[in-house]
């Protein structure tokens, strides 16, 4: 078997995760992320809307990591998203992270949001 590396381009996967805390670049975050081709930040969680809606146009699809367990979005929260265009599946943070990776991976314009599992 031949083993290829994956090329992400200007795109950082996440590197990894565990209670409290995502790891993207090598730099640890303990606080809720949002992660897409290029960007690395802050997000303020379900009540920020904004960070999420500057992705609009750029990516297909957006995953939100509701922390250790899956959880419905709130109603308000999904629909200004999803009327913004954009594809909206929520997760485990964890799921959310590694399907980031895969579809970043195989170049899909794909984004991150995380709530940190506690």
């Amino acid at each position: 078997m031949q083993l290829t590396e994956v090329q992400f381009q200007n795109a950082q996967p996440i590197d990894g995760y565990g209670p409290g805390f995502f790891r993207v670049g090598g730099k640890v975050h303990a606080a809720p992320l949002m992660v897409a081709p290029g960007v690395v930040q802050s997000w303020g969680g379900y009540d920020d809307t904004a960070t999420l809606l500057a992705l609009a146009g750029q990516v297909d699809v957006l995953f939100i990591g509701t922390g250790g367990q899956v959880a419905h979005l709130p109603q308000a929260f999904r629909s200004t998203l999803e009327d913004a265009g954009l594809g909206v599946e929520s997760m485990t943070s964890d799921a959310a992270a590694r399907s980031y990776n895969v579809l970043l991976s195989e170049g899909r314009r794909i984004a991150v949001a995380l709530l940190p599992v506690t």
